[in-house]
């Protein structure tokens, strides 16, 4: 049997090789359009500032090395151009010949391109998409030779974010924009998002939500933008606005695609027997809801591509599907993760839902280094099943994301987290898991245990009417009513117990120890604010 793969970066070599091994009979060939093959495209941003020093490093092999550990034929630099399914053929240009290629079966592995988008000024020198190494290569020499002081990232997503991380490593002045409300968009709840922005704009990154890219300036050279009304000066230009996959040679094919990216069945076979597709070419399905979805990460890639390759030799697997996983850097002392549902997606796929933001440490407060994680969970309300995660930190997000992963995919209850044995020692982790205590916080929140108004609902107004009572340590709120917890141990002069009481302290949890006392008196109408004003700017009403 002949195996033709087309695309040879995540999922195509990926597939091919796996193919191999399960094979070794298999005759199988790439045709890939790129020069490189199995480069690590998410490590581009930090070759940019030379946290990767050597482009050699993103390669992680060269045609030559995977033919020879592999078995796999490989073709480089060569452009697809049509496929006829009925007689199995493949046409490509290659060093400015065209050829042909007749395959048994097909994998689709093409992935996706820049989005560019059609305003004045995206051909001018100094403005890039990043897709390739050797993107990543022209952006490093641009920036250096040009020696650039100040750049202007367009797109808030993963990619937009770590590449306005490195630019400020290298000391450039970044202005990161985005027509979303907030960075991240789709993939945070807003209120996370806004803690994380904060967060950027305190280490010195500009950013603008809510804006439009109009124009790119400058002669033949970029010196600056447009966006929202607003000139902002720019000696270089990123475009991060996300990415299509690349089927344009399969437009009248046959093919089934929705918005450009290939339909396949759980095995990955397409609509056409015998054609299959992976990567950032194709669509998954969403492993909650079960409706189609697209998922450009390496990740989805690999595994997806791994599976398409068992079912190709005869060894039959299904992809169960994506949560959207991800995790992302966005400063020294910054990272965030998140998967499955967000509230808000959550709400739109029809599920009832309860959800909870916490603070907590991220290891033992009294060890060098410690932190803390802001978290949120995401549960479906009758049944406590946990639907999506999202974290923000100094400290290993990725840990927490993980486990989070682990209870989505086996459609675990908050509960079951409760006395879960997980690692322990003060470098590490606290006594208690961050996560399990976030799955008990939120239980005690559905039992009524704990009453609460969220930052979102902050944000949205809803603690309107409330007095704000301080319970931090020392007065910090101008304007509320300071409240000693210690000295708490009956009615408060000057409370009535039906009056409205927000209750604010540094995370949300000396908050909670005051309204379990004030219940415990006879108060009805207290909300402790989550996150406290560790998340929330809490501004007091003086008139």
């Amino acid at each position: 049997m002949k195996v033709l793969v087309l695309g040879g970066v995540a999922a195509g070599t990926k597939a091919a090789a796996k193919i191999k091994r399960e094979a070794r009979s298999i005759d199988v060939k790439i045709i890939t359009k790129g020069k490189d093959i199995s480069y690590a495209g998410c490590g581009l941003p930090y070759y940019i500032s030379n946290v990767i020093e050597n482009r050699s490093d993103l390669i992680v092999n060269t045609p030559a090395k995977f033919t020879s550990l592999t078995g796999v034929e490989v073709v480089t630099e060569a452009v697809v151009t049509s496929v006829d399914f009925d007689k199995k053929i493949v046409t490509y240009v290659c060093g400015g010949r065209k050829e042909s290629e007749s395959y048994d079966k097909l994998v689709i592995a093409t992935g996706a391109e820049s989005i560019v988008p059609p305003v004045p000024g995206v051909d001018k020198e100094g403005v890039f998409t990043l897709r390739t190494p050797d993107d990543a290569e022209k952006i490093k020499r641009y920036a250096s030779d040009g020696n650039a002081k100040c750049a202007v990232v367009v797109g808030a997503g993963f990619i937009g974010l770590e590449v306005a991380e490195n630019f400020s490593m290298m000391g450039l002045d970044v202005t990161l924009i985005d027509m979303a409300d907030s960075i991240m968009p789709n993939a945070f709840d807003k209120e996370m998002a806004l803690w994380a922005q904060r967060q950027i704009e305190k280490r010195g990154t500009n950013v603008l939500l809510s804006t439009r890219l109009e124009e790119i300036t400058g002669d033949d050279k970029v010196d600056g933008v447009k966006a929202g009304g607003k000139v902002i000066k720019a000696d270089l230009v990123i475009l991060a606005l996300g990415v299509r996959p690349s089927t344009s040679f399969l437009s009248e094919s046959g093919i089934e695609m929705d918005k450009g990216a290939i339909v396949v069945s759980e095995n990955m076979e397409s609509n056409i027997e015998g054609v299959y597709a992976a990567g950032d070419v194709a669509l998954v399905k969403n492993r909650i809801t079960g409706k189609r979805m697209y998922s450009a990460m390496g990740s989805t890639a690999n595994i997806s591509a791994r599976i398409l390759a068992g079912n190709i030799a005869s060894k039959e697997s299904i992809y169960p599907g994506a949560l959207g996983t991800g995790v992302v850097k966005l400063s020294d002392d910054l990272n965030a993760g998140r998967t499955g549902l967000t509230e808000e997606s959550a709400k739109k796929e029809g599920f009832e839902v309860v959800s909870v933001v916490a603070v907590t440490d991220d290891k033992a407060h009294y060890y060098e280094g410690s932190s803390f994680f802001v978290m949120k969970l995401i549960a479906e309300e009758k049944t406590h099943r946990i639907l999506g995660f999202q974290v923000v930190g100094k400290g290993s997000v990725d840990k927490m994301t993980d486990i989070a992963v682990v209870a989505i995919s086996k459609g675990m209850r908050i509960e079951e987290f409760n006395a879960m044995d997980f690692a322990y020692a003060p470098p590490f982790s606290t006594a208690i898991s961050p996560f399990a205590q976030i799955c008990m916080i939120l239980g005690n929140k559905i039992k009524g245990e704990f009453e609460t108004i969220s930052p979102a609902e902050y944000l949205e107004t809803k603690a309107e009417g409330y007095k704000v009572v301080d319970v931090l340590p020392e007065k910090g709120i101008p304007g509320a009513l300071w409240i000693d917890l210690g000295k708490v141990d009956g009615p408060i002069k000057g409370l009535e117990k039906d009056e409205k009481l927000l209750l604010v302290c540094s995370r949300g949890k000396r908050g909670y120890f005051l309204q379990n006392r004030l219940k415990a008196c006879g108060y009805r109408n207290t909300r402790v604010l989550e996150g406290g004003v560790t998340v929330n700017e809490v501004m007091v009403d003086c008139r």
